[in-house]
């Protein structure tokens, strides 16, 4: 079975192409600067072609035009046609409270879809603009949506409720959503598989620590908190982002200084952050290469960045029921930033976590970084986003033909 995995942005488009007999994948790239000037095809087959083209792409629909095109090409392609495409899995951030699962998706998803782009303006858009670029290129075959949201639709009530008055949950779906799931899901599965452990009896905080970060306790293989919310700018800082931040702040910047509500929103989502704090840089190599230059602000930025992450490792252990099995590190900073993930780890000790320096200068591999004797294990495991959605996409498919 062959499964295109599509992951539509503003401005980009991501995909990758699977053999799930394999599983292996046999192209992915990325398709840059969509609907702006100066776009980029960026094509790296398993075997053999390594493709950057300066193409400019209108829209998204000349996008994915376009990767049809170079996917059948043949000199460059590796379809014969694309009919041998079973099935698109599309990444969608926001399902709201009504989707849990992922999902074949047809008028009634689309619509939940298009409903919730008011919890997710910068997010759903763009996905449903890659979604109906396909659906329309190919509208034969199965298109299957898996939402970040779905995931962590398991967490209780006492774990996604915020402290306000409740009409505001039921009237307008103010509540804790939590993102990444893909990316929390797939290391949870890996985890589970490198301790040995049935995946329901397995307990977890999984850190994804990208330019996005969010941790999620998982316990018995499922999520029952974590550090996003209603919406994706809370919990740690971020690249750009300011995580946590007293509500008092925000009315402080628009009752006392004047700005807007846009004006606060630009601040808190694309100013702040690494970036925001360090005054040079939201890539932590970047912050880190500066920081052992002398600059005093981004050793701190990078100090307080670390120091979120521990403080919500210890926050979220405590909702896995009395036992913690396994710290996870993944995403961009965490598979790659030795020394942030020391920094974390140093105080966890109280928690059983005991890294192993020497383990932990690998980079981008799967592999355990703690202590042999360490109670609780570290673990490092590179995510895998596009092969957990391509999954769940095959899944659904072959439910569909054994129903048919």
């Amino acid at each position: 079975m062959k499964i295109l995995v599509i992951n539509s942005g503003s401005s980009s488009i991501k995909y990758q192409l699977y053999d799930m007999d394999g599983p292996s994948w046999i192209c992915k790239g990325l398709i840059e600067r969509v609907g702006r000037p100066g776009g980029e095809f960026h094509y790296k087959r398993r075997e053999g072609a390594v493709l950057d083209i300066h193409h400019d792409f209108p829209d998204h629909v000349s996008g994915i035009n376009y990767l049809f095109s170079v996917l059948t090409d043949p000199e460059q392609g590796v379809l014969g046609d694309l009919s041998e495409i079973d099935a698109v899995g599309h990444r969608f951030v926001h399902g709201g409270e009504s989707i849990n699962k992922a999902e074949l998706v047809t008028a009634e998803i689309e619509a939940v879809v298009e409903d919730n782009t008011k919890l997710a303006p910068l997010h759903n858009p763009p996905t449903l603009l890659g979604y109906r670029a396909c659906r329309d290129l190919l509208p034969r075959v199965p298109m299957v949506g898996v939402f970040d949201t779905a995931f962590h639709s398991t967490m209780p009530e006492s774990s996604y409720l915020y402290g306000i008055p409740f009409e505001y949950h039921r009237k307008h779906s103010i509540r804790r959503f939590g993102f990444h799931g893909p990316s929390h899901k797939y290391v949870t599965s890996r985890a589970a598989e490198m301790l040995g452990r049935p995946l329901e009896d397995t307990n977890l905080v999984t850190c994804h620590i990208g330019n996005g970060v969010s941790l999620t306790a998982v316990r018995g293989g499922k999520s029952v908190d974590t550090s996003l919310g209603f919406g994706t700018m809370c919990g740690v800082p971020m690249g750009t982002r300011a995580g946590d931040i007293d509500p008092d702040i925000m009315l402080y910047l628009q009752e006392s200084l004047g700005m807007s509500a846009a004006e606060v929103r630009e601040l808190i989502y694309k100013k702040s952050g690494l970036l925001g704090m360090s005054g040079v840089t939201n890539d932590m190599r970047d912050l880190l290469n500066a920081a052992s230059e002398g600059n005093r602000h981004a050793d701190l930025a990078h100090q307080v960045f670390t120091h979120a992450i521990r403080r919500y490792v210890g926050a979220l252990s405590v909702s896995l029921g009395g036992r913690l099995d396994a710290l996870v590190f993944t995403a961009g900073i965490g598979e790659n930033s030795p020394d942030t993930r020391e920094k974390i780890c140093q105080g966890l000790e109280v928690l059983g976590i005991h890294l192993d320096r020497t383990k932990n200068q690998t980079r981008g591999e799967e592999t355990v970084i703690s202590q042999a004797d360490s109670p609780v294990k570290v673990l490092l495991i590179p995510t895998n986003e596009e092969l957990m959605i391509a999954r769940e996409t095959a899944d659904i498919v072959s439910r569909l033909k054994e129903e048919n």
